[in-house]
């Protein structure tokens, strides 16, 4: 399937010690992996078992901020590291449970296990799971489990991994377990498309089906999957739903079975097709995809191979990235494969190692297509200085041939007319507040407007910084990481949202990067989006020779769920309406862009707690030569540097003078080029 990653003996010997040693810290300290415990570190400890992460994360920073007493800043920071993730945990799940934890409910009265049990084929069939000490009690309790003590705090939480034959006592009683499993009969399913594709095998008890050695991963909507063809699996021979698509321009197919006890079903199943991105010279990627990145598993190459196959993912970019420390996860994938596609990569399937190069208060960006590996990963971890300038980062990677990108880039809500105050929020967020600067000397070649953040605030920055006459091409990195398999949309499959790029002849690296360059680009969650302005797709400019000309802009849209669609130019909405098609003539006075976006309700297509999403980049409308400087949208970025040095200068940990005169270097430089566009 993998070709040199066929198995783990054809790994090359230093991936394969990378791989072995991360088995090791998952072994040692569970999903952190022993990372710095900051605050996006200690949430991994919940992560498996939280439904929803909105909900989750609200608690959390509403309890931060009860124990900070009313202080904003480091004193939220240093809140949010303190507070008890079980407990928040046990708060946010309110009595229900997910399938991979049990509960033990200790009360002023007794104790009791409460579950939802796991089918197991045999009498006594050994089952591993969580078990989550949950007290009532108003007093300390303590818990013995396989001999370990652990003491709970009046109205305390804690999560232990358990075995169903592990021996639990409470008040010198032991606890009986049987609510952590069921036995029932067992069948063999075999399922089938004549493709790779995504398969889901679902009881309805909830619980998903695997086959053999296969990870138990589950995507935003909690539902499990996993990838391949012609596979066989055990079941139970219960009633079960089975789906299977592939990626975004796929339907998603579904059957109701039953199967009888010791017998095999096969199910012939294939999703039909949406569109054909790659007839039309379009290519989908996913710019931001860790292998490892701590976790409940360890990532291999195998996997991310299967997966790509399974989505018909087209270009795949697996970055090597630390997490709150100076291990880089995957380095020594990226060394070994550095400048060559990937040993699966096919003529229609690229995969490339490549860089999120981190810090926590100027913003994190991916690389993609470089022909070495960098000297720099990431600065400002473990109190190391925010030195130097993401702007220093992004040359070393160019320097290499890498198209660069800011990630995940706005956690906040941002106003349509907002502040950028909005935008540069506070604390070691990972938020991209050096874009604004970076964009204007023309260091970066995009922004993932379709990310696991807030598109809509990104959306209305990246339109502030086009309007302000920068060139950034919309593309998409969904942060998936493969080494978890429960984690909201960070563990659904990669290209869950996708960037489809323009390619001039053959897919490559090189003619990829080159499209997301010339901003060829749109960014979805999985519907199709087109535009055209005069015959003028994204990325391409149209000059008309004078103020006062006319131009006619369509766009059009395939996918159900899709619910509305617009036409933006620098000015705001020129028109909306509903799909498939949206056509409207504009007489153009001053230099424009033009924008199509297509938006929709949560839905099960899409994966983004934001609901479905898609937006091109721009078409650029120049009069008599000039482009568009939106003077609104030039001084919304002359005050956003004004606040980022403020932020600099109070926020930054830098060691010396020069070190903050480099910052306030750049901001200055950047300063110039956006005053003499008001000119």
């Amino acid at each position: 399937m993998c070709g040199e990653c066929a198995d783990a003996g054809n790994v090359p010997e230093t991936v394969r010690r990378a791989l072995e040693e991360y088995r090791a810290l998952l072994a040692a300290h569970g999903p952190t992996w022993g990372e710095d415990p900051i605050h996006y570190v200690r949430q991994l400890e919940v992560a498996p078992f939280v439904p929803d992460e909105r909900e989750y994360f609200v608690a959390w920073f509403l309890k931060a901020v009860e124990c900070a007493e009313g202080s904003t800043g480091p004193h939220i920071e240093a809140a949010l590291n303190s507070v008890d993730m079980h407990e928040i945990l046990r708060d946010v799940l309110g009595g229900a449970l997910p399938d991979n934890l049990a509960a033990l409910r200790l009360t002023p009265d007794g104790a009791h296990v409460e579950a939802r049990p796991r089918p197991v084929f045999a009498a006594g069939a050994r089952h591993t799971t969580t078990l989550l000490l949950d007290s009532s009690r108003d007093e300390d309790a303590r818990v013995e489990i396989d001999g370990v003590v652990h003491d709970l705090t009046p109205g305390g939480a804690v999560l232990v991994p358990i075995a169903s034959d592990s021996k639990v006592v409470v008040d010198d009683v032991f606890v009986s377990l049987d609510a952590v499993t069921r036995q029932v009969a067992v069948a063999r399913l075999r399922v089938r498309a004549g493709m790779p594709c995504r398969w889901t095998v679902v009881g309805d008890d909830g619980h998903g089906w695997y086959p053999p050695d296969a990870p138990d991963r589950h995507d935003a909507h909690a539902q499990p999957y996993f990838h391949g063809d012609d596979i066989v699996l055990d079941v139970p021979a219960e009633p079960l739903t089975i789906l299977v698509t592939r990626g975004a321009e796929y339907e998603i197919a579904e059957v109701r079975v039953h199967p009888a006890p010791d017998e095999e079903l096969t199910v012939e199943l294939t999703p039909r097709r949406r569109y054909d991105a790659p007839a039309r010279g379009w290519y989908g990627g996913d710019m931001h995809v860790h292998m490892n990145w701590a976790g409940n598993s360890v990532g291999t190459p195998e996997q991310a191979a299967a997966i790509q196959q399974g989505e018909d993912l087209h270009v795949l970019n697996l970055v090597a990235g630390n997490v709150s420390g100076v291990r880089v996860y995957d380095r020594e994938a990226l060394e070994h494969w550095a400048g060559r596609d990937a040993p699966w990569s096919t003529p229609r399937h690229i995969a490339r190692l490549g860089v999120e190069y981190r810090n926590d208060l100027l913003g994190h960006l991916y690389a993609f297509g470089m022909d070495r590996p960098p000297e720099l990963y990431h600065t400002g971890f473990l109190g190391s200085d925010d030195w130097p300038p993401n702007a220093e980062g992004i040359r070393g990677l160019t320097a290499r041939g890498a198209i660069v990108g800011y990630s995940h880039p706005f956690h906040l809500a941002v106003s349509e007319d907002g502040e950028p105050s909005e935008a540069l929020s506070d604390g070691r967020n990972c938020s991209a507040r050096e874009i604004v600067a970076d964009a204007a000397l023309g260091l970066v070649h995009s922004l993932d407007v379709l990310n696991h953040s807030d598109v809509h605030a990104t959306a209305r920055v990246y339109r502030r910084l086009v309007g302000a006459g920068n060139r950034l091409a919309v593309t998409a990195g969904s942060d998936t990481q493969i080494s978890f398999t429960r984690r909201g949309n960070q563990s659904s499959p990669p290209g869950w949202e996708r960037v489809y790029a323009r390619v001039d002849g053959d897919l490559t690296a090189a003619s990829f990067a080159d499209a997301i360059r010339r901003g060829r680009t749109f960014a979805t969650t999985g519907p199709w989006l087109e535009l055209d302005v005069d015959g003028h797709g994204p990325g391409d400019t149209l000059d008309l020779p004078e103020p006062g000309g006319t131009v006619t802009a369509t766009v059009r849209v395939v996918g159900e769920e899709v619910e509305t669609v617009q036409l933006l130019t620098s000015d705001g909405v020129l028109a909306e309406g509903p799909p498939d098609e949206l056509t409207v003539r504009l007489a153009v006075s001053e230099p424009i862009y033009v924008i199509a976006v297509a938006v929709g309700q949560e839905h099960v297509r899409s994966m983004h707690r934001s609901g479905v999403y898609a937006q091109t980049s721009p078409v650029h409308v120049h009069v008599a030569g000039r482009h568009v400087a939106r003077e609104d949208d030039v001084r919304w970025c002359l005050a956003y540097l004004d606040g980022f040095e403020r932020m600099i200068r109070d926020r930054a940990r830098l060691s010396d003078d020069l070190r903050l005169a480099d910052h306030i270097s750049l901001i200055e430089a950047a300063r110039t080029v956006y005053r003499d566009r008001l000119g």
